[in-house]
Formats: structure tokens, sequence, C-alpha cells
């Protein structure tokens, strides 16, 4: 079992590697450029280039950091990125257990931490305000993520990964929940950070985030940390709304469209006000969510009642 999760964190930081040079290639198109097409053929080599560069580039050493936080909260974020891969039900490894659910989503929860000590550990005024800006968003969109998800629980009724597989085999729940799937990705967009919600790097007025103090191998491990949560973001979406057959080369192709998508906004859209953002959650998508929790549960009772007449 160890072996193969030492074999699943190669494939994902390889993973990363490759979504890193797709979002590179799809932004360069929609802005009518090529994107990285030197290092070898149609650039495949560059995320490895651009690797060597980052974890030989000089360490930087903040005076006034929190020195041992600081550089400790970067390795927490990738592995909580990480960590988040073990409850993927795949049959033949990983810990697919009946509360695997609650487990990714409380993995989930915790990536907040790691971003808000980076941001106090560097005693820096800009990144400390994009800390702060990045866990509102995040406990905001987790909110309403919470209610989103206790619909498809409801649904289901249980908490293990692969029943979502089971209970789609005649119709995706894309289909079934297609309000709230739709404000699941948005939420997830938000959850991850990612345009246009991309407030905790908003680069106008905070430089660069709450990772603005870091260099070298911490920055790697903070961008790989991201880009490991959007390519678990778009496996859950594909487990969750587009069928979820992992055993299907199809589950796979689904997971890179979706990948596509997050890029897609991102090249496609320009970066929301940050009240806006706040008032779509809390005004809009919480509301929504609730009223369609509440709509599923009485559809739930209903066949209940008439199963059990």
């Amino acid at each position: 079992m160890f072996f193969t999760m030492v074999v699943q964190i190669i494939c994902i930081l390889v993973g990363v590697a490759f979504l890193t040079l797709l979002e590179r290639k799809v932004l360069g198109y929609i802005h009518l450029r090529k994107g990285p097409n030197k290092l070898g053929m149609l650039g495949l080599f560059q995320p490895f280039s651009d690797a060597i560069k980052l974890f030989s580039k000089e360490q930087s050493f903040p005076s006034s950091s929190n020195l041992g936080i600081f550089y400790i909260s970067p390795l927490a974020n990738l592995f909580l990125s990480i960590l988040l891969w073990v409850g993927v039900p795949f049959f033949s490894m990983n810990l697919s257990f009946n509360l695997s659910f609650l487990f990714i989503m409380s993995i989930m929860s915790l990536s907040v931490y790691s971003i808000i000590i980076a941001g106090w550990s560097s005693n820096s005024m800009y990144a400390m305000l994009g800390s702060i800006r990045s866990i509102a968003q995040m406990i905001s969109y987790e909110v309403s993520l919470i209610l989103i998800m206790l619909s498809f629980l409801f649904f289901i009724f249980s908490f293990k990964m692969m029943d979502f597989y089971y209970y789609q085999d005649n119709s995706w729940f894309l289909f079934v929940f297609f309000p709230l799937s739709m404000i699941l990705l948005v939420s997830l967009l938000a959850e991850t950070n990612r345009s246009p919600f991309d407030f905790a790097e908003g680069e106008s007025e905070l430089v660069s985030g709450f990772n603005v103090e870091y260099s070298s191998g911490s920055f790697a491990m903070i961008f790989l940390a991201e880009y490991a949560s959007i390519l678990f973001m778009s496996m859950f979406c594909s487990l969750l709304i587009l069928g979820g057959n992992m055993n299907s080369f199809m589950f796979f192709v689904k997971l890179t469209l979706v990948s596509f998508f997050w890029i897609w906004v991102r090249g496609s859209f320009p970066r929301y006000r940050y009240d806006k953002l706040m008032y779509l959650v809390w005004k809009c998508y919480l509301p929504i969510s609730l009223m369609m929790l509440m709509f599923y549960v009485s559809l739930i009772e209903m066949f209940l009642i008439n199963l059990f007449k």
C-alpha cells in the first residue's frame, strides 16, 4: 500500500507539471500567441526546466519573520494538497473507507490554516492582507459548499465516495442537480483561489498576496500545492457530477476537460470586485443552496413515504 501511494504522489506531481504546461499553452492561444515551444517538442520539457530553475534559486531569509513557521507552512500546504488524494476511491489502493467524503472535506478545511500561517509568519503587511482576504473567501465559500454537498449526501445516504459512482449508473448528477452543479463549479473555483476569484494574489493591490516573501523551493511548494488542489477539484467534480467511473478511460478525459475549464475561465474573465465576491456567496449562493437542500430533502421524504405505504 505504501509503494502504491508513493507511485500515486509521483503521478500527481507529474500531472501538476503538465497541467502548468497546458495552462501556459491554452492562455497563450487565448492571447493569440504560441506559449512555451522551445524546450523539447512543443515545449514538453518546460515544466521540468521551471522546476530546476525554482529549486536552484537563492532562498531568501526575511529577518523579521518567524522563521520556523515561515518554512513549515509551504510544506504543510503541499502535504495537505497531496493528503486529499488519499480518500480517492481507486479500487487497487488508498483509504476508500466509509467516511472518505468527510475525510476529504476535513482536509479541504485545514488548508485555510497553512495560508493564514504563511501570511502571518512572513511579518509583511502585504502577505498578511493577502492571507486574510484568502481565508475570508475560502471560509465563506466553504459554508455554501457544505450545503451543496448535503443535497448530494441526502440523495445517496452515504459518506463513501465510491457510492457516487454507483448512483450515477443511469444518469449523471450534473443533470439531476443541474443548478447545484453550476454553483458547485463556481464555488470550487473560489475555494482554490483561481480567476476570477484570485484575490489572494491581486497583484495590483497586494504585490503577490500571502506568498510575497517566499522564493525558491518554498514558492515552488505553494505553487505545486495550488495546482495539485486544482487537479483534485477537477477529479472531485468528475466523480461527483460526471459519472465517476474511475475504471474508465473516459473518467480521465472528463478530468482533463474540467481542468481545461479552470484554465479557460482564467483566460476569459476579469477579476471580480472583492465585495461582489462576498455578496455572491452570502446573498446568492447560500440562499439558493439552502432552498435546493430543502427541495431535495422533501423529494426524498415523499419518495420514502410512498415506498413504505
